[in-house]
């Protein structure tokens, strides 16, 4: 695993810097100054431009590169421009609560996608297989904000089992902190949860049609065992592959759910930054985004070479 492990690091490290680059100048590209916002719409050139010399936007963009550059190999952030206080401390307080929030959408995943997969795999017709395909299609087809207001709307103002939005931490008050988290935690997993029942389905599908799954239903072994111990495990390398992608994705559309049911994570300190121009904010929560993809699709290699003996770290 060490010898895998270091012959990926160069490629994340080249991805990360990458990353970093196309962030630093797509920003730049964006209409808007930050000197310009903060100075005030009344400001005069003078008092923009030393807006701009204080926070170092008169420099040439290759010199601000660097600079963001040192600052992140130090582990200094620096300030925030529009926002205030420290980036490090911004970052900080929100994300708790925005992995708080993936992990329960990661669970609510593999609760909904393992058995409608083994359902879609296994039970070929009847109203069981139409309900899981029109299930699934469904989810897919409904966008993620669509499906966050209808559950506001049926169980927060409709049936009043859950609040609308707000967090409360699931580790102070965990009774109370798991009616916060379920409604966007439901919102956020459902596509997900949607694409890896079908990828699990379809995985289960072609290692039911095996020989060595009609050897086992020759020699008399149950349906039931043969699914679970022998076709599921051999379906799961192409899951999880699908897992780790997933799972990009919905740190992704975090951003979204977090505005919707107003989670104070992640997504609520982006859109900040951005409607702000708080370039030192939005760069490095783009590059800890991309960081954590990465690291994810490290994870999900090893998972994968895990369950498919086949496959050796070498």
């Amino acid at each position: 695993m060490r010898t895998f492990l270091l012959k990926r690091l160069p490629s994340a490290l080249l991805v990360l810097l990458a990353a970093s680059f196309l962030i630093f100048l797509i920003l730049r590209l964006i209409p808007g100054d930050p000197a310009t916002s903060l100075a005030g719409p009344d400001a005069g050139p003078e008092a923009v431009a030393a807006v701009r010399a204080r926070l170092g936007l008169d420099q040439p963009l290759p010199g601000q590169y660097l600079h963001w550059l040192g600052h992140l190999v130090t582990g200094n952030l620096g300030p925030s421009y529009a926002i205030g206080g420290q980036v490090a401390d911004l970052i900080g307080e929100g994300l708790g609560n925005t992995v708080e929030l993936a992990l329960g959408a990661v669970v609510l995943v593999i609760a909904l996608a393992l058995p409608l997969g083994v359902l879609g795999a296994t039970v070929r017709r009847g109203p069981v297989a139409a309900a899981v395909r029109a299930l699934t299609t469904a989810v897919l087809a409904v966008p993620p904000f669509v499906t966050g207001v209808l559950l506001v709307l049926v169980f927060a103002v409709t049936l009043r089992l859950l609040p609308p939005g707000g967090h409360e931490s699931i580790l102070d008050q965990p009774d109370i902190g798991v009616q916060y988290l379920l409604l966007p935690a439901v919102c956020l997993a459902l596509p997900s949860a949607a694409v890896l029942a079908r990828y699990l389905g379809d995985g289960l599908e072609r290692a039911l049609a095996e020989d060595y799954v009609r050897t086992a239903t020759a020699l008399g072994v149950s349906r039931r065992r043969i699914v679970w111990l022998h076709a599921l495990p051999n379906a799961l390398p192409s899951a999880i592959t699908v897992l780790g992608l997933q799972i990009g994705q919905l740190l992704g559309g975090a951003v979204l759910v977090e505005a919707i049911f107003a989670w104070p994570g992640l997504g609520q300190l982006a859109e900040q930054g951005v409607l702000r121009r708080d370039y030192p904010v939005v760069q490095d929560l783009l590059l800890l985004l991309v960081a954590v993809y990465v690291a994810v699709q490290l994870l999900t290699d090893l998972a994968y070479a895990w369950s498919d003996p086949r496959i050796r770290w070498e």
